[in-house]
């Protein structure tokens, strides 16, 4: 097999194992570009991204351009002469003049089962929506979004208990295994790419700050699936006493059923020692984790005895 050398583009922590993989390869990393530093925290001081950190710690060279077109970048990346470009969570659409570059183009790696959850949020919104299974997908780079050819993909269950955090961690080590596999196919000109049909794609946009907020008027199952879809970023939250209230954990609600309630949405119906029962749009959920704002995470038993929570009260108010 031939080896080929790589520039690699990624940003978080999705990327990691990739590049820990890719590392100790065949293959040849010639360098990273992820995105540049950016103020964050409570100091709002200058932060590495994941990637970064990890290639300064590999001495692995990289690059931060601010734009993908910068006559300085081009010539760097040129300079490097790739026989491919692989992304992973990178978070831009690369222009024509570098997908052309390389000599066995741009790879990317997406965490769905494209054409399915194409975009940003795929790992979030596939849980926030309640599926059931989601995947990882090698495809190669177009100047649309996530509608190359495939290259390679797997499945992935998704368990109803499985947080974003859960998934994503887990299709970050399988994507990396499919990645390495992938290159090693067009290193060895066995690589079979396939079109996607177009009329399958969905989408999966960027999350929203409102969207972070429960609105008790779903059903339990669509709470359920929000609060852990939100877990452990950004953390779904509602509000107790003018204040924010995250929400990090809720029992598992039986399978949709309308429960009529003599109660509104976000009344509280009832306290016990390990929960807290609030009323929904269709019936009655059992929170478990809870975080009030500027405190640490709780269970619910700690949160009631604490605020002293008697049922009637409201988690929705402003």
């Amino acid at each position: 097999m031939k080896a080929l050398k790589l520039i690699f583009m990624g940003t978080p922590e999705f990327a990691l194992p990739s590049l820990d993989l890719l590392y100790k390869s065949e293959h040849s990393l010639n360098g990273l570009v992820t995105q540049p530093d950016k103020p964050g925290g409570r100091g709002r001081k200058v932060c590495f991204s994941p990637a970064k950190e990890w290639a300064l710690k590999h001495q692995v060279e990289v690059a931060q351009p601010e734009n993908l077109q910068d006559r300085d970048f081009l010539i760097w990346l040129e300079a490097k002469n790739p026989d491919l470009i692989v992304t992973v969570a990178y978070g831009k659409i690369l222009p024509p003049q570098i997908l052309r570059l390389p000599a066995l183009g741009c790879i990317n790696l997406h965490a769905s089962y494209l054409p399915a959850y194409r975009g940003a949020a795929p790992i979030h919104r596939a849980v926030i929506n309640g599926e059931k299974q989601s995947g990882v997908s090698v495809i190669e780079l177009i100047s649309q979004l996530d509608a190359g050819d495939i290259i390679m993909q797997e499945k992935e269950d998704i368990s109803p208990y499985d947080t974003a955090g859960m998934l994503h961690d887990r299709l970050a080590l399988k994507g990396a295994a499919l990645l390495l596999k992938a290159i090693d196919a067009l290193a060895e000109g066995m690589a079979s790419p396939r079109p996607q049909d177009p009329e399958q794609a969905t989408y999966a946009p960027s999350l929203r700050p409102e969207e972070e907020r429960l609105d008790w008027r779903l059903s339990p199952v669509e709470l359920y699936n929000r609060i852990r879809g939100f877990n452990p970023w950004p953390g779904a939250y509602t509000v107790f006493a003018g204040k924010r209230l995250k929400v990090w954990e809720a029992a598992r609600p039986a399978e949709e059923e309308a429960v009529p309630l003599d109660q509104p949405p976000g009344t509280i119906l009832s306290v016990s020692e390990g929960s807290l029962s609030v009323a929904t749009g269709k019936g009655p959920l059992a929170l478990l984790y809870l975080q009030p704002e500027g405190k640490k995470r709780m269970d619910a038993g700690s949160f009631c005895c604490g605020y002293r929570i008697e049922p009637g009260q409201r988690l929705d108010g402003d």
